[in-house]
């Protein structure tokens, strides 16, 4: 909850601000008045003044630790369900993973129309792992990063789909790969497609060039910041929920109440999120495996 000696605003940025470290230029004056000697300093950043004085040389530490931790822990269950998988009867585990997988197999069934043995799995990693780092933001906001001030962590963010480099950065995945099928079964057909689509005619290439380009260069930035501001908006309401917990007394049982009812209502954004990924990670694969 809201601590007494912050203000809302304060309370929201807090809540907000990554645990980053970085490399600071020369000559910053740091949070403590002291001043970066010659060379600068990689630290860890201690308000939004040194992150942003940290530039490009940062990184999230706590959205990077987090986004790990997650996959390897669906690493780690599917694995298990994988040994304990059998043909007698299914535990509810192996029962919910084998429900799972063929939801997805049936999607990329559905979606995808050429042959590669890497769609389904792709898939299924995409999926689980959205959804797992997306299930962060049911937690409470104050619990884990509470627990992480009593240790000497000023800042943590739990929810790694609320960064733009994690979202961005599965997105720009997607995208290599889909340049790689792309060329790997077009060959020079690619090359056409991009200069002779949609006018197939010689003197509107560089018309087509650049519309088809514009087109190939938004689907990362579609695919990574449609799950970002989705999930960075579903976080800003459940930290201005918690906010009124401070307010007063008054506000407790509305508080509460709100909180339960927009958690409700955020499992069905946080599952469909990732669905969303997975679907179009698959359309956008089945566009690359196209040849015409």
């Amino acid at each position: 909850m809201s601590g007494e000696s912050q203000t809302i605003s304060e309370y929201i940025v807090h809540h907000l601000t990554n645990l980053t470290y970085g490399k600071l230029p020369e000559g910053t004056v740091r949070y403590d008045g002291s001043v970066v000697s010659e060379g600068g300093q990689w630290t860890m950043a201690h308000g939004a003044d040194e992150i942003s004085a940290m530039g490009f040389n940062a990184i999230h530490v706590d959205s990077l630790a987090w986004s790990i931790g997650l996959g390897v822990i669906f690493c780690w269950l599917f694995a298990k369900v994988a040994r304990q998988a059998t043909a007698g009867v299914p535990t509810n585990l192996v029962n919910f993973a084998e429900m799972i997988v063929e939801f997805v197999e049936g999607t990329v069934k559905d979606t995808f129309h050429g042959r590669n043995p890497l769609i389904a799995p792709l898939s299924l990693t995409i999926f689980c792992w959205v959804f797992l780092m997306n299930l962060m933001d049911i937690i409470p906001v104050d619990i884990i990063p509470h627990l992480f001030m009593m240790a000497g962590v000023e800042y943590q963010k739990i929810v790694p789909s609320t960064d733009p480099n994690i979202t961005m950065g599965m997105a720009i995945g997607v995208f290599v790969l889909m340049l790689y099928y792309s060329i790997k079964v077009k060959g020079f057909g690619f090359v056409k497609e991009l200069s002779l689509t949609p006018f197939n005619h010689p003197a509107f290439i560089p018309l087509n060039l650049f519309m088809e380009i514009i087109g190939l260069l938004a689907k990362p930035f579609s695919l990574g910041l449609r799950l970002f501001g989705n999930m960075y908006a579903g976080e800003i309401v459940f930290i201005l929920i918690a906010g009124l917990f401070g307010v007063g007394l008054m506000w407790m049982l509305p508080a509460a109440l709100l909180q339960i009812g927009w958690a409700i209502f955020h499992i069905l954004v946080i599952t469909l999120q990732a669905f969303i990924f997975m679907v179009l990670t698959i359309v956008y694969l089945s566009m690359a495996h196209e040849d015409h």
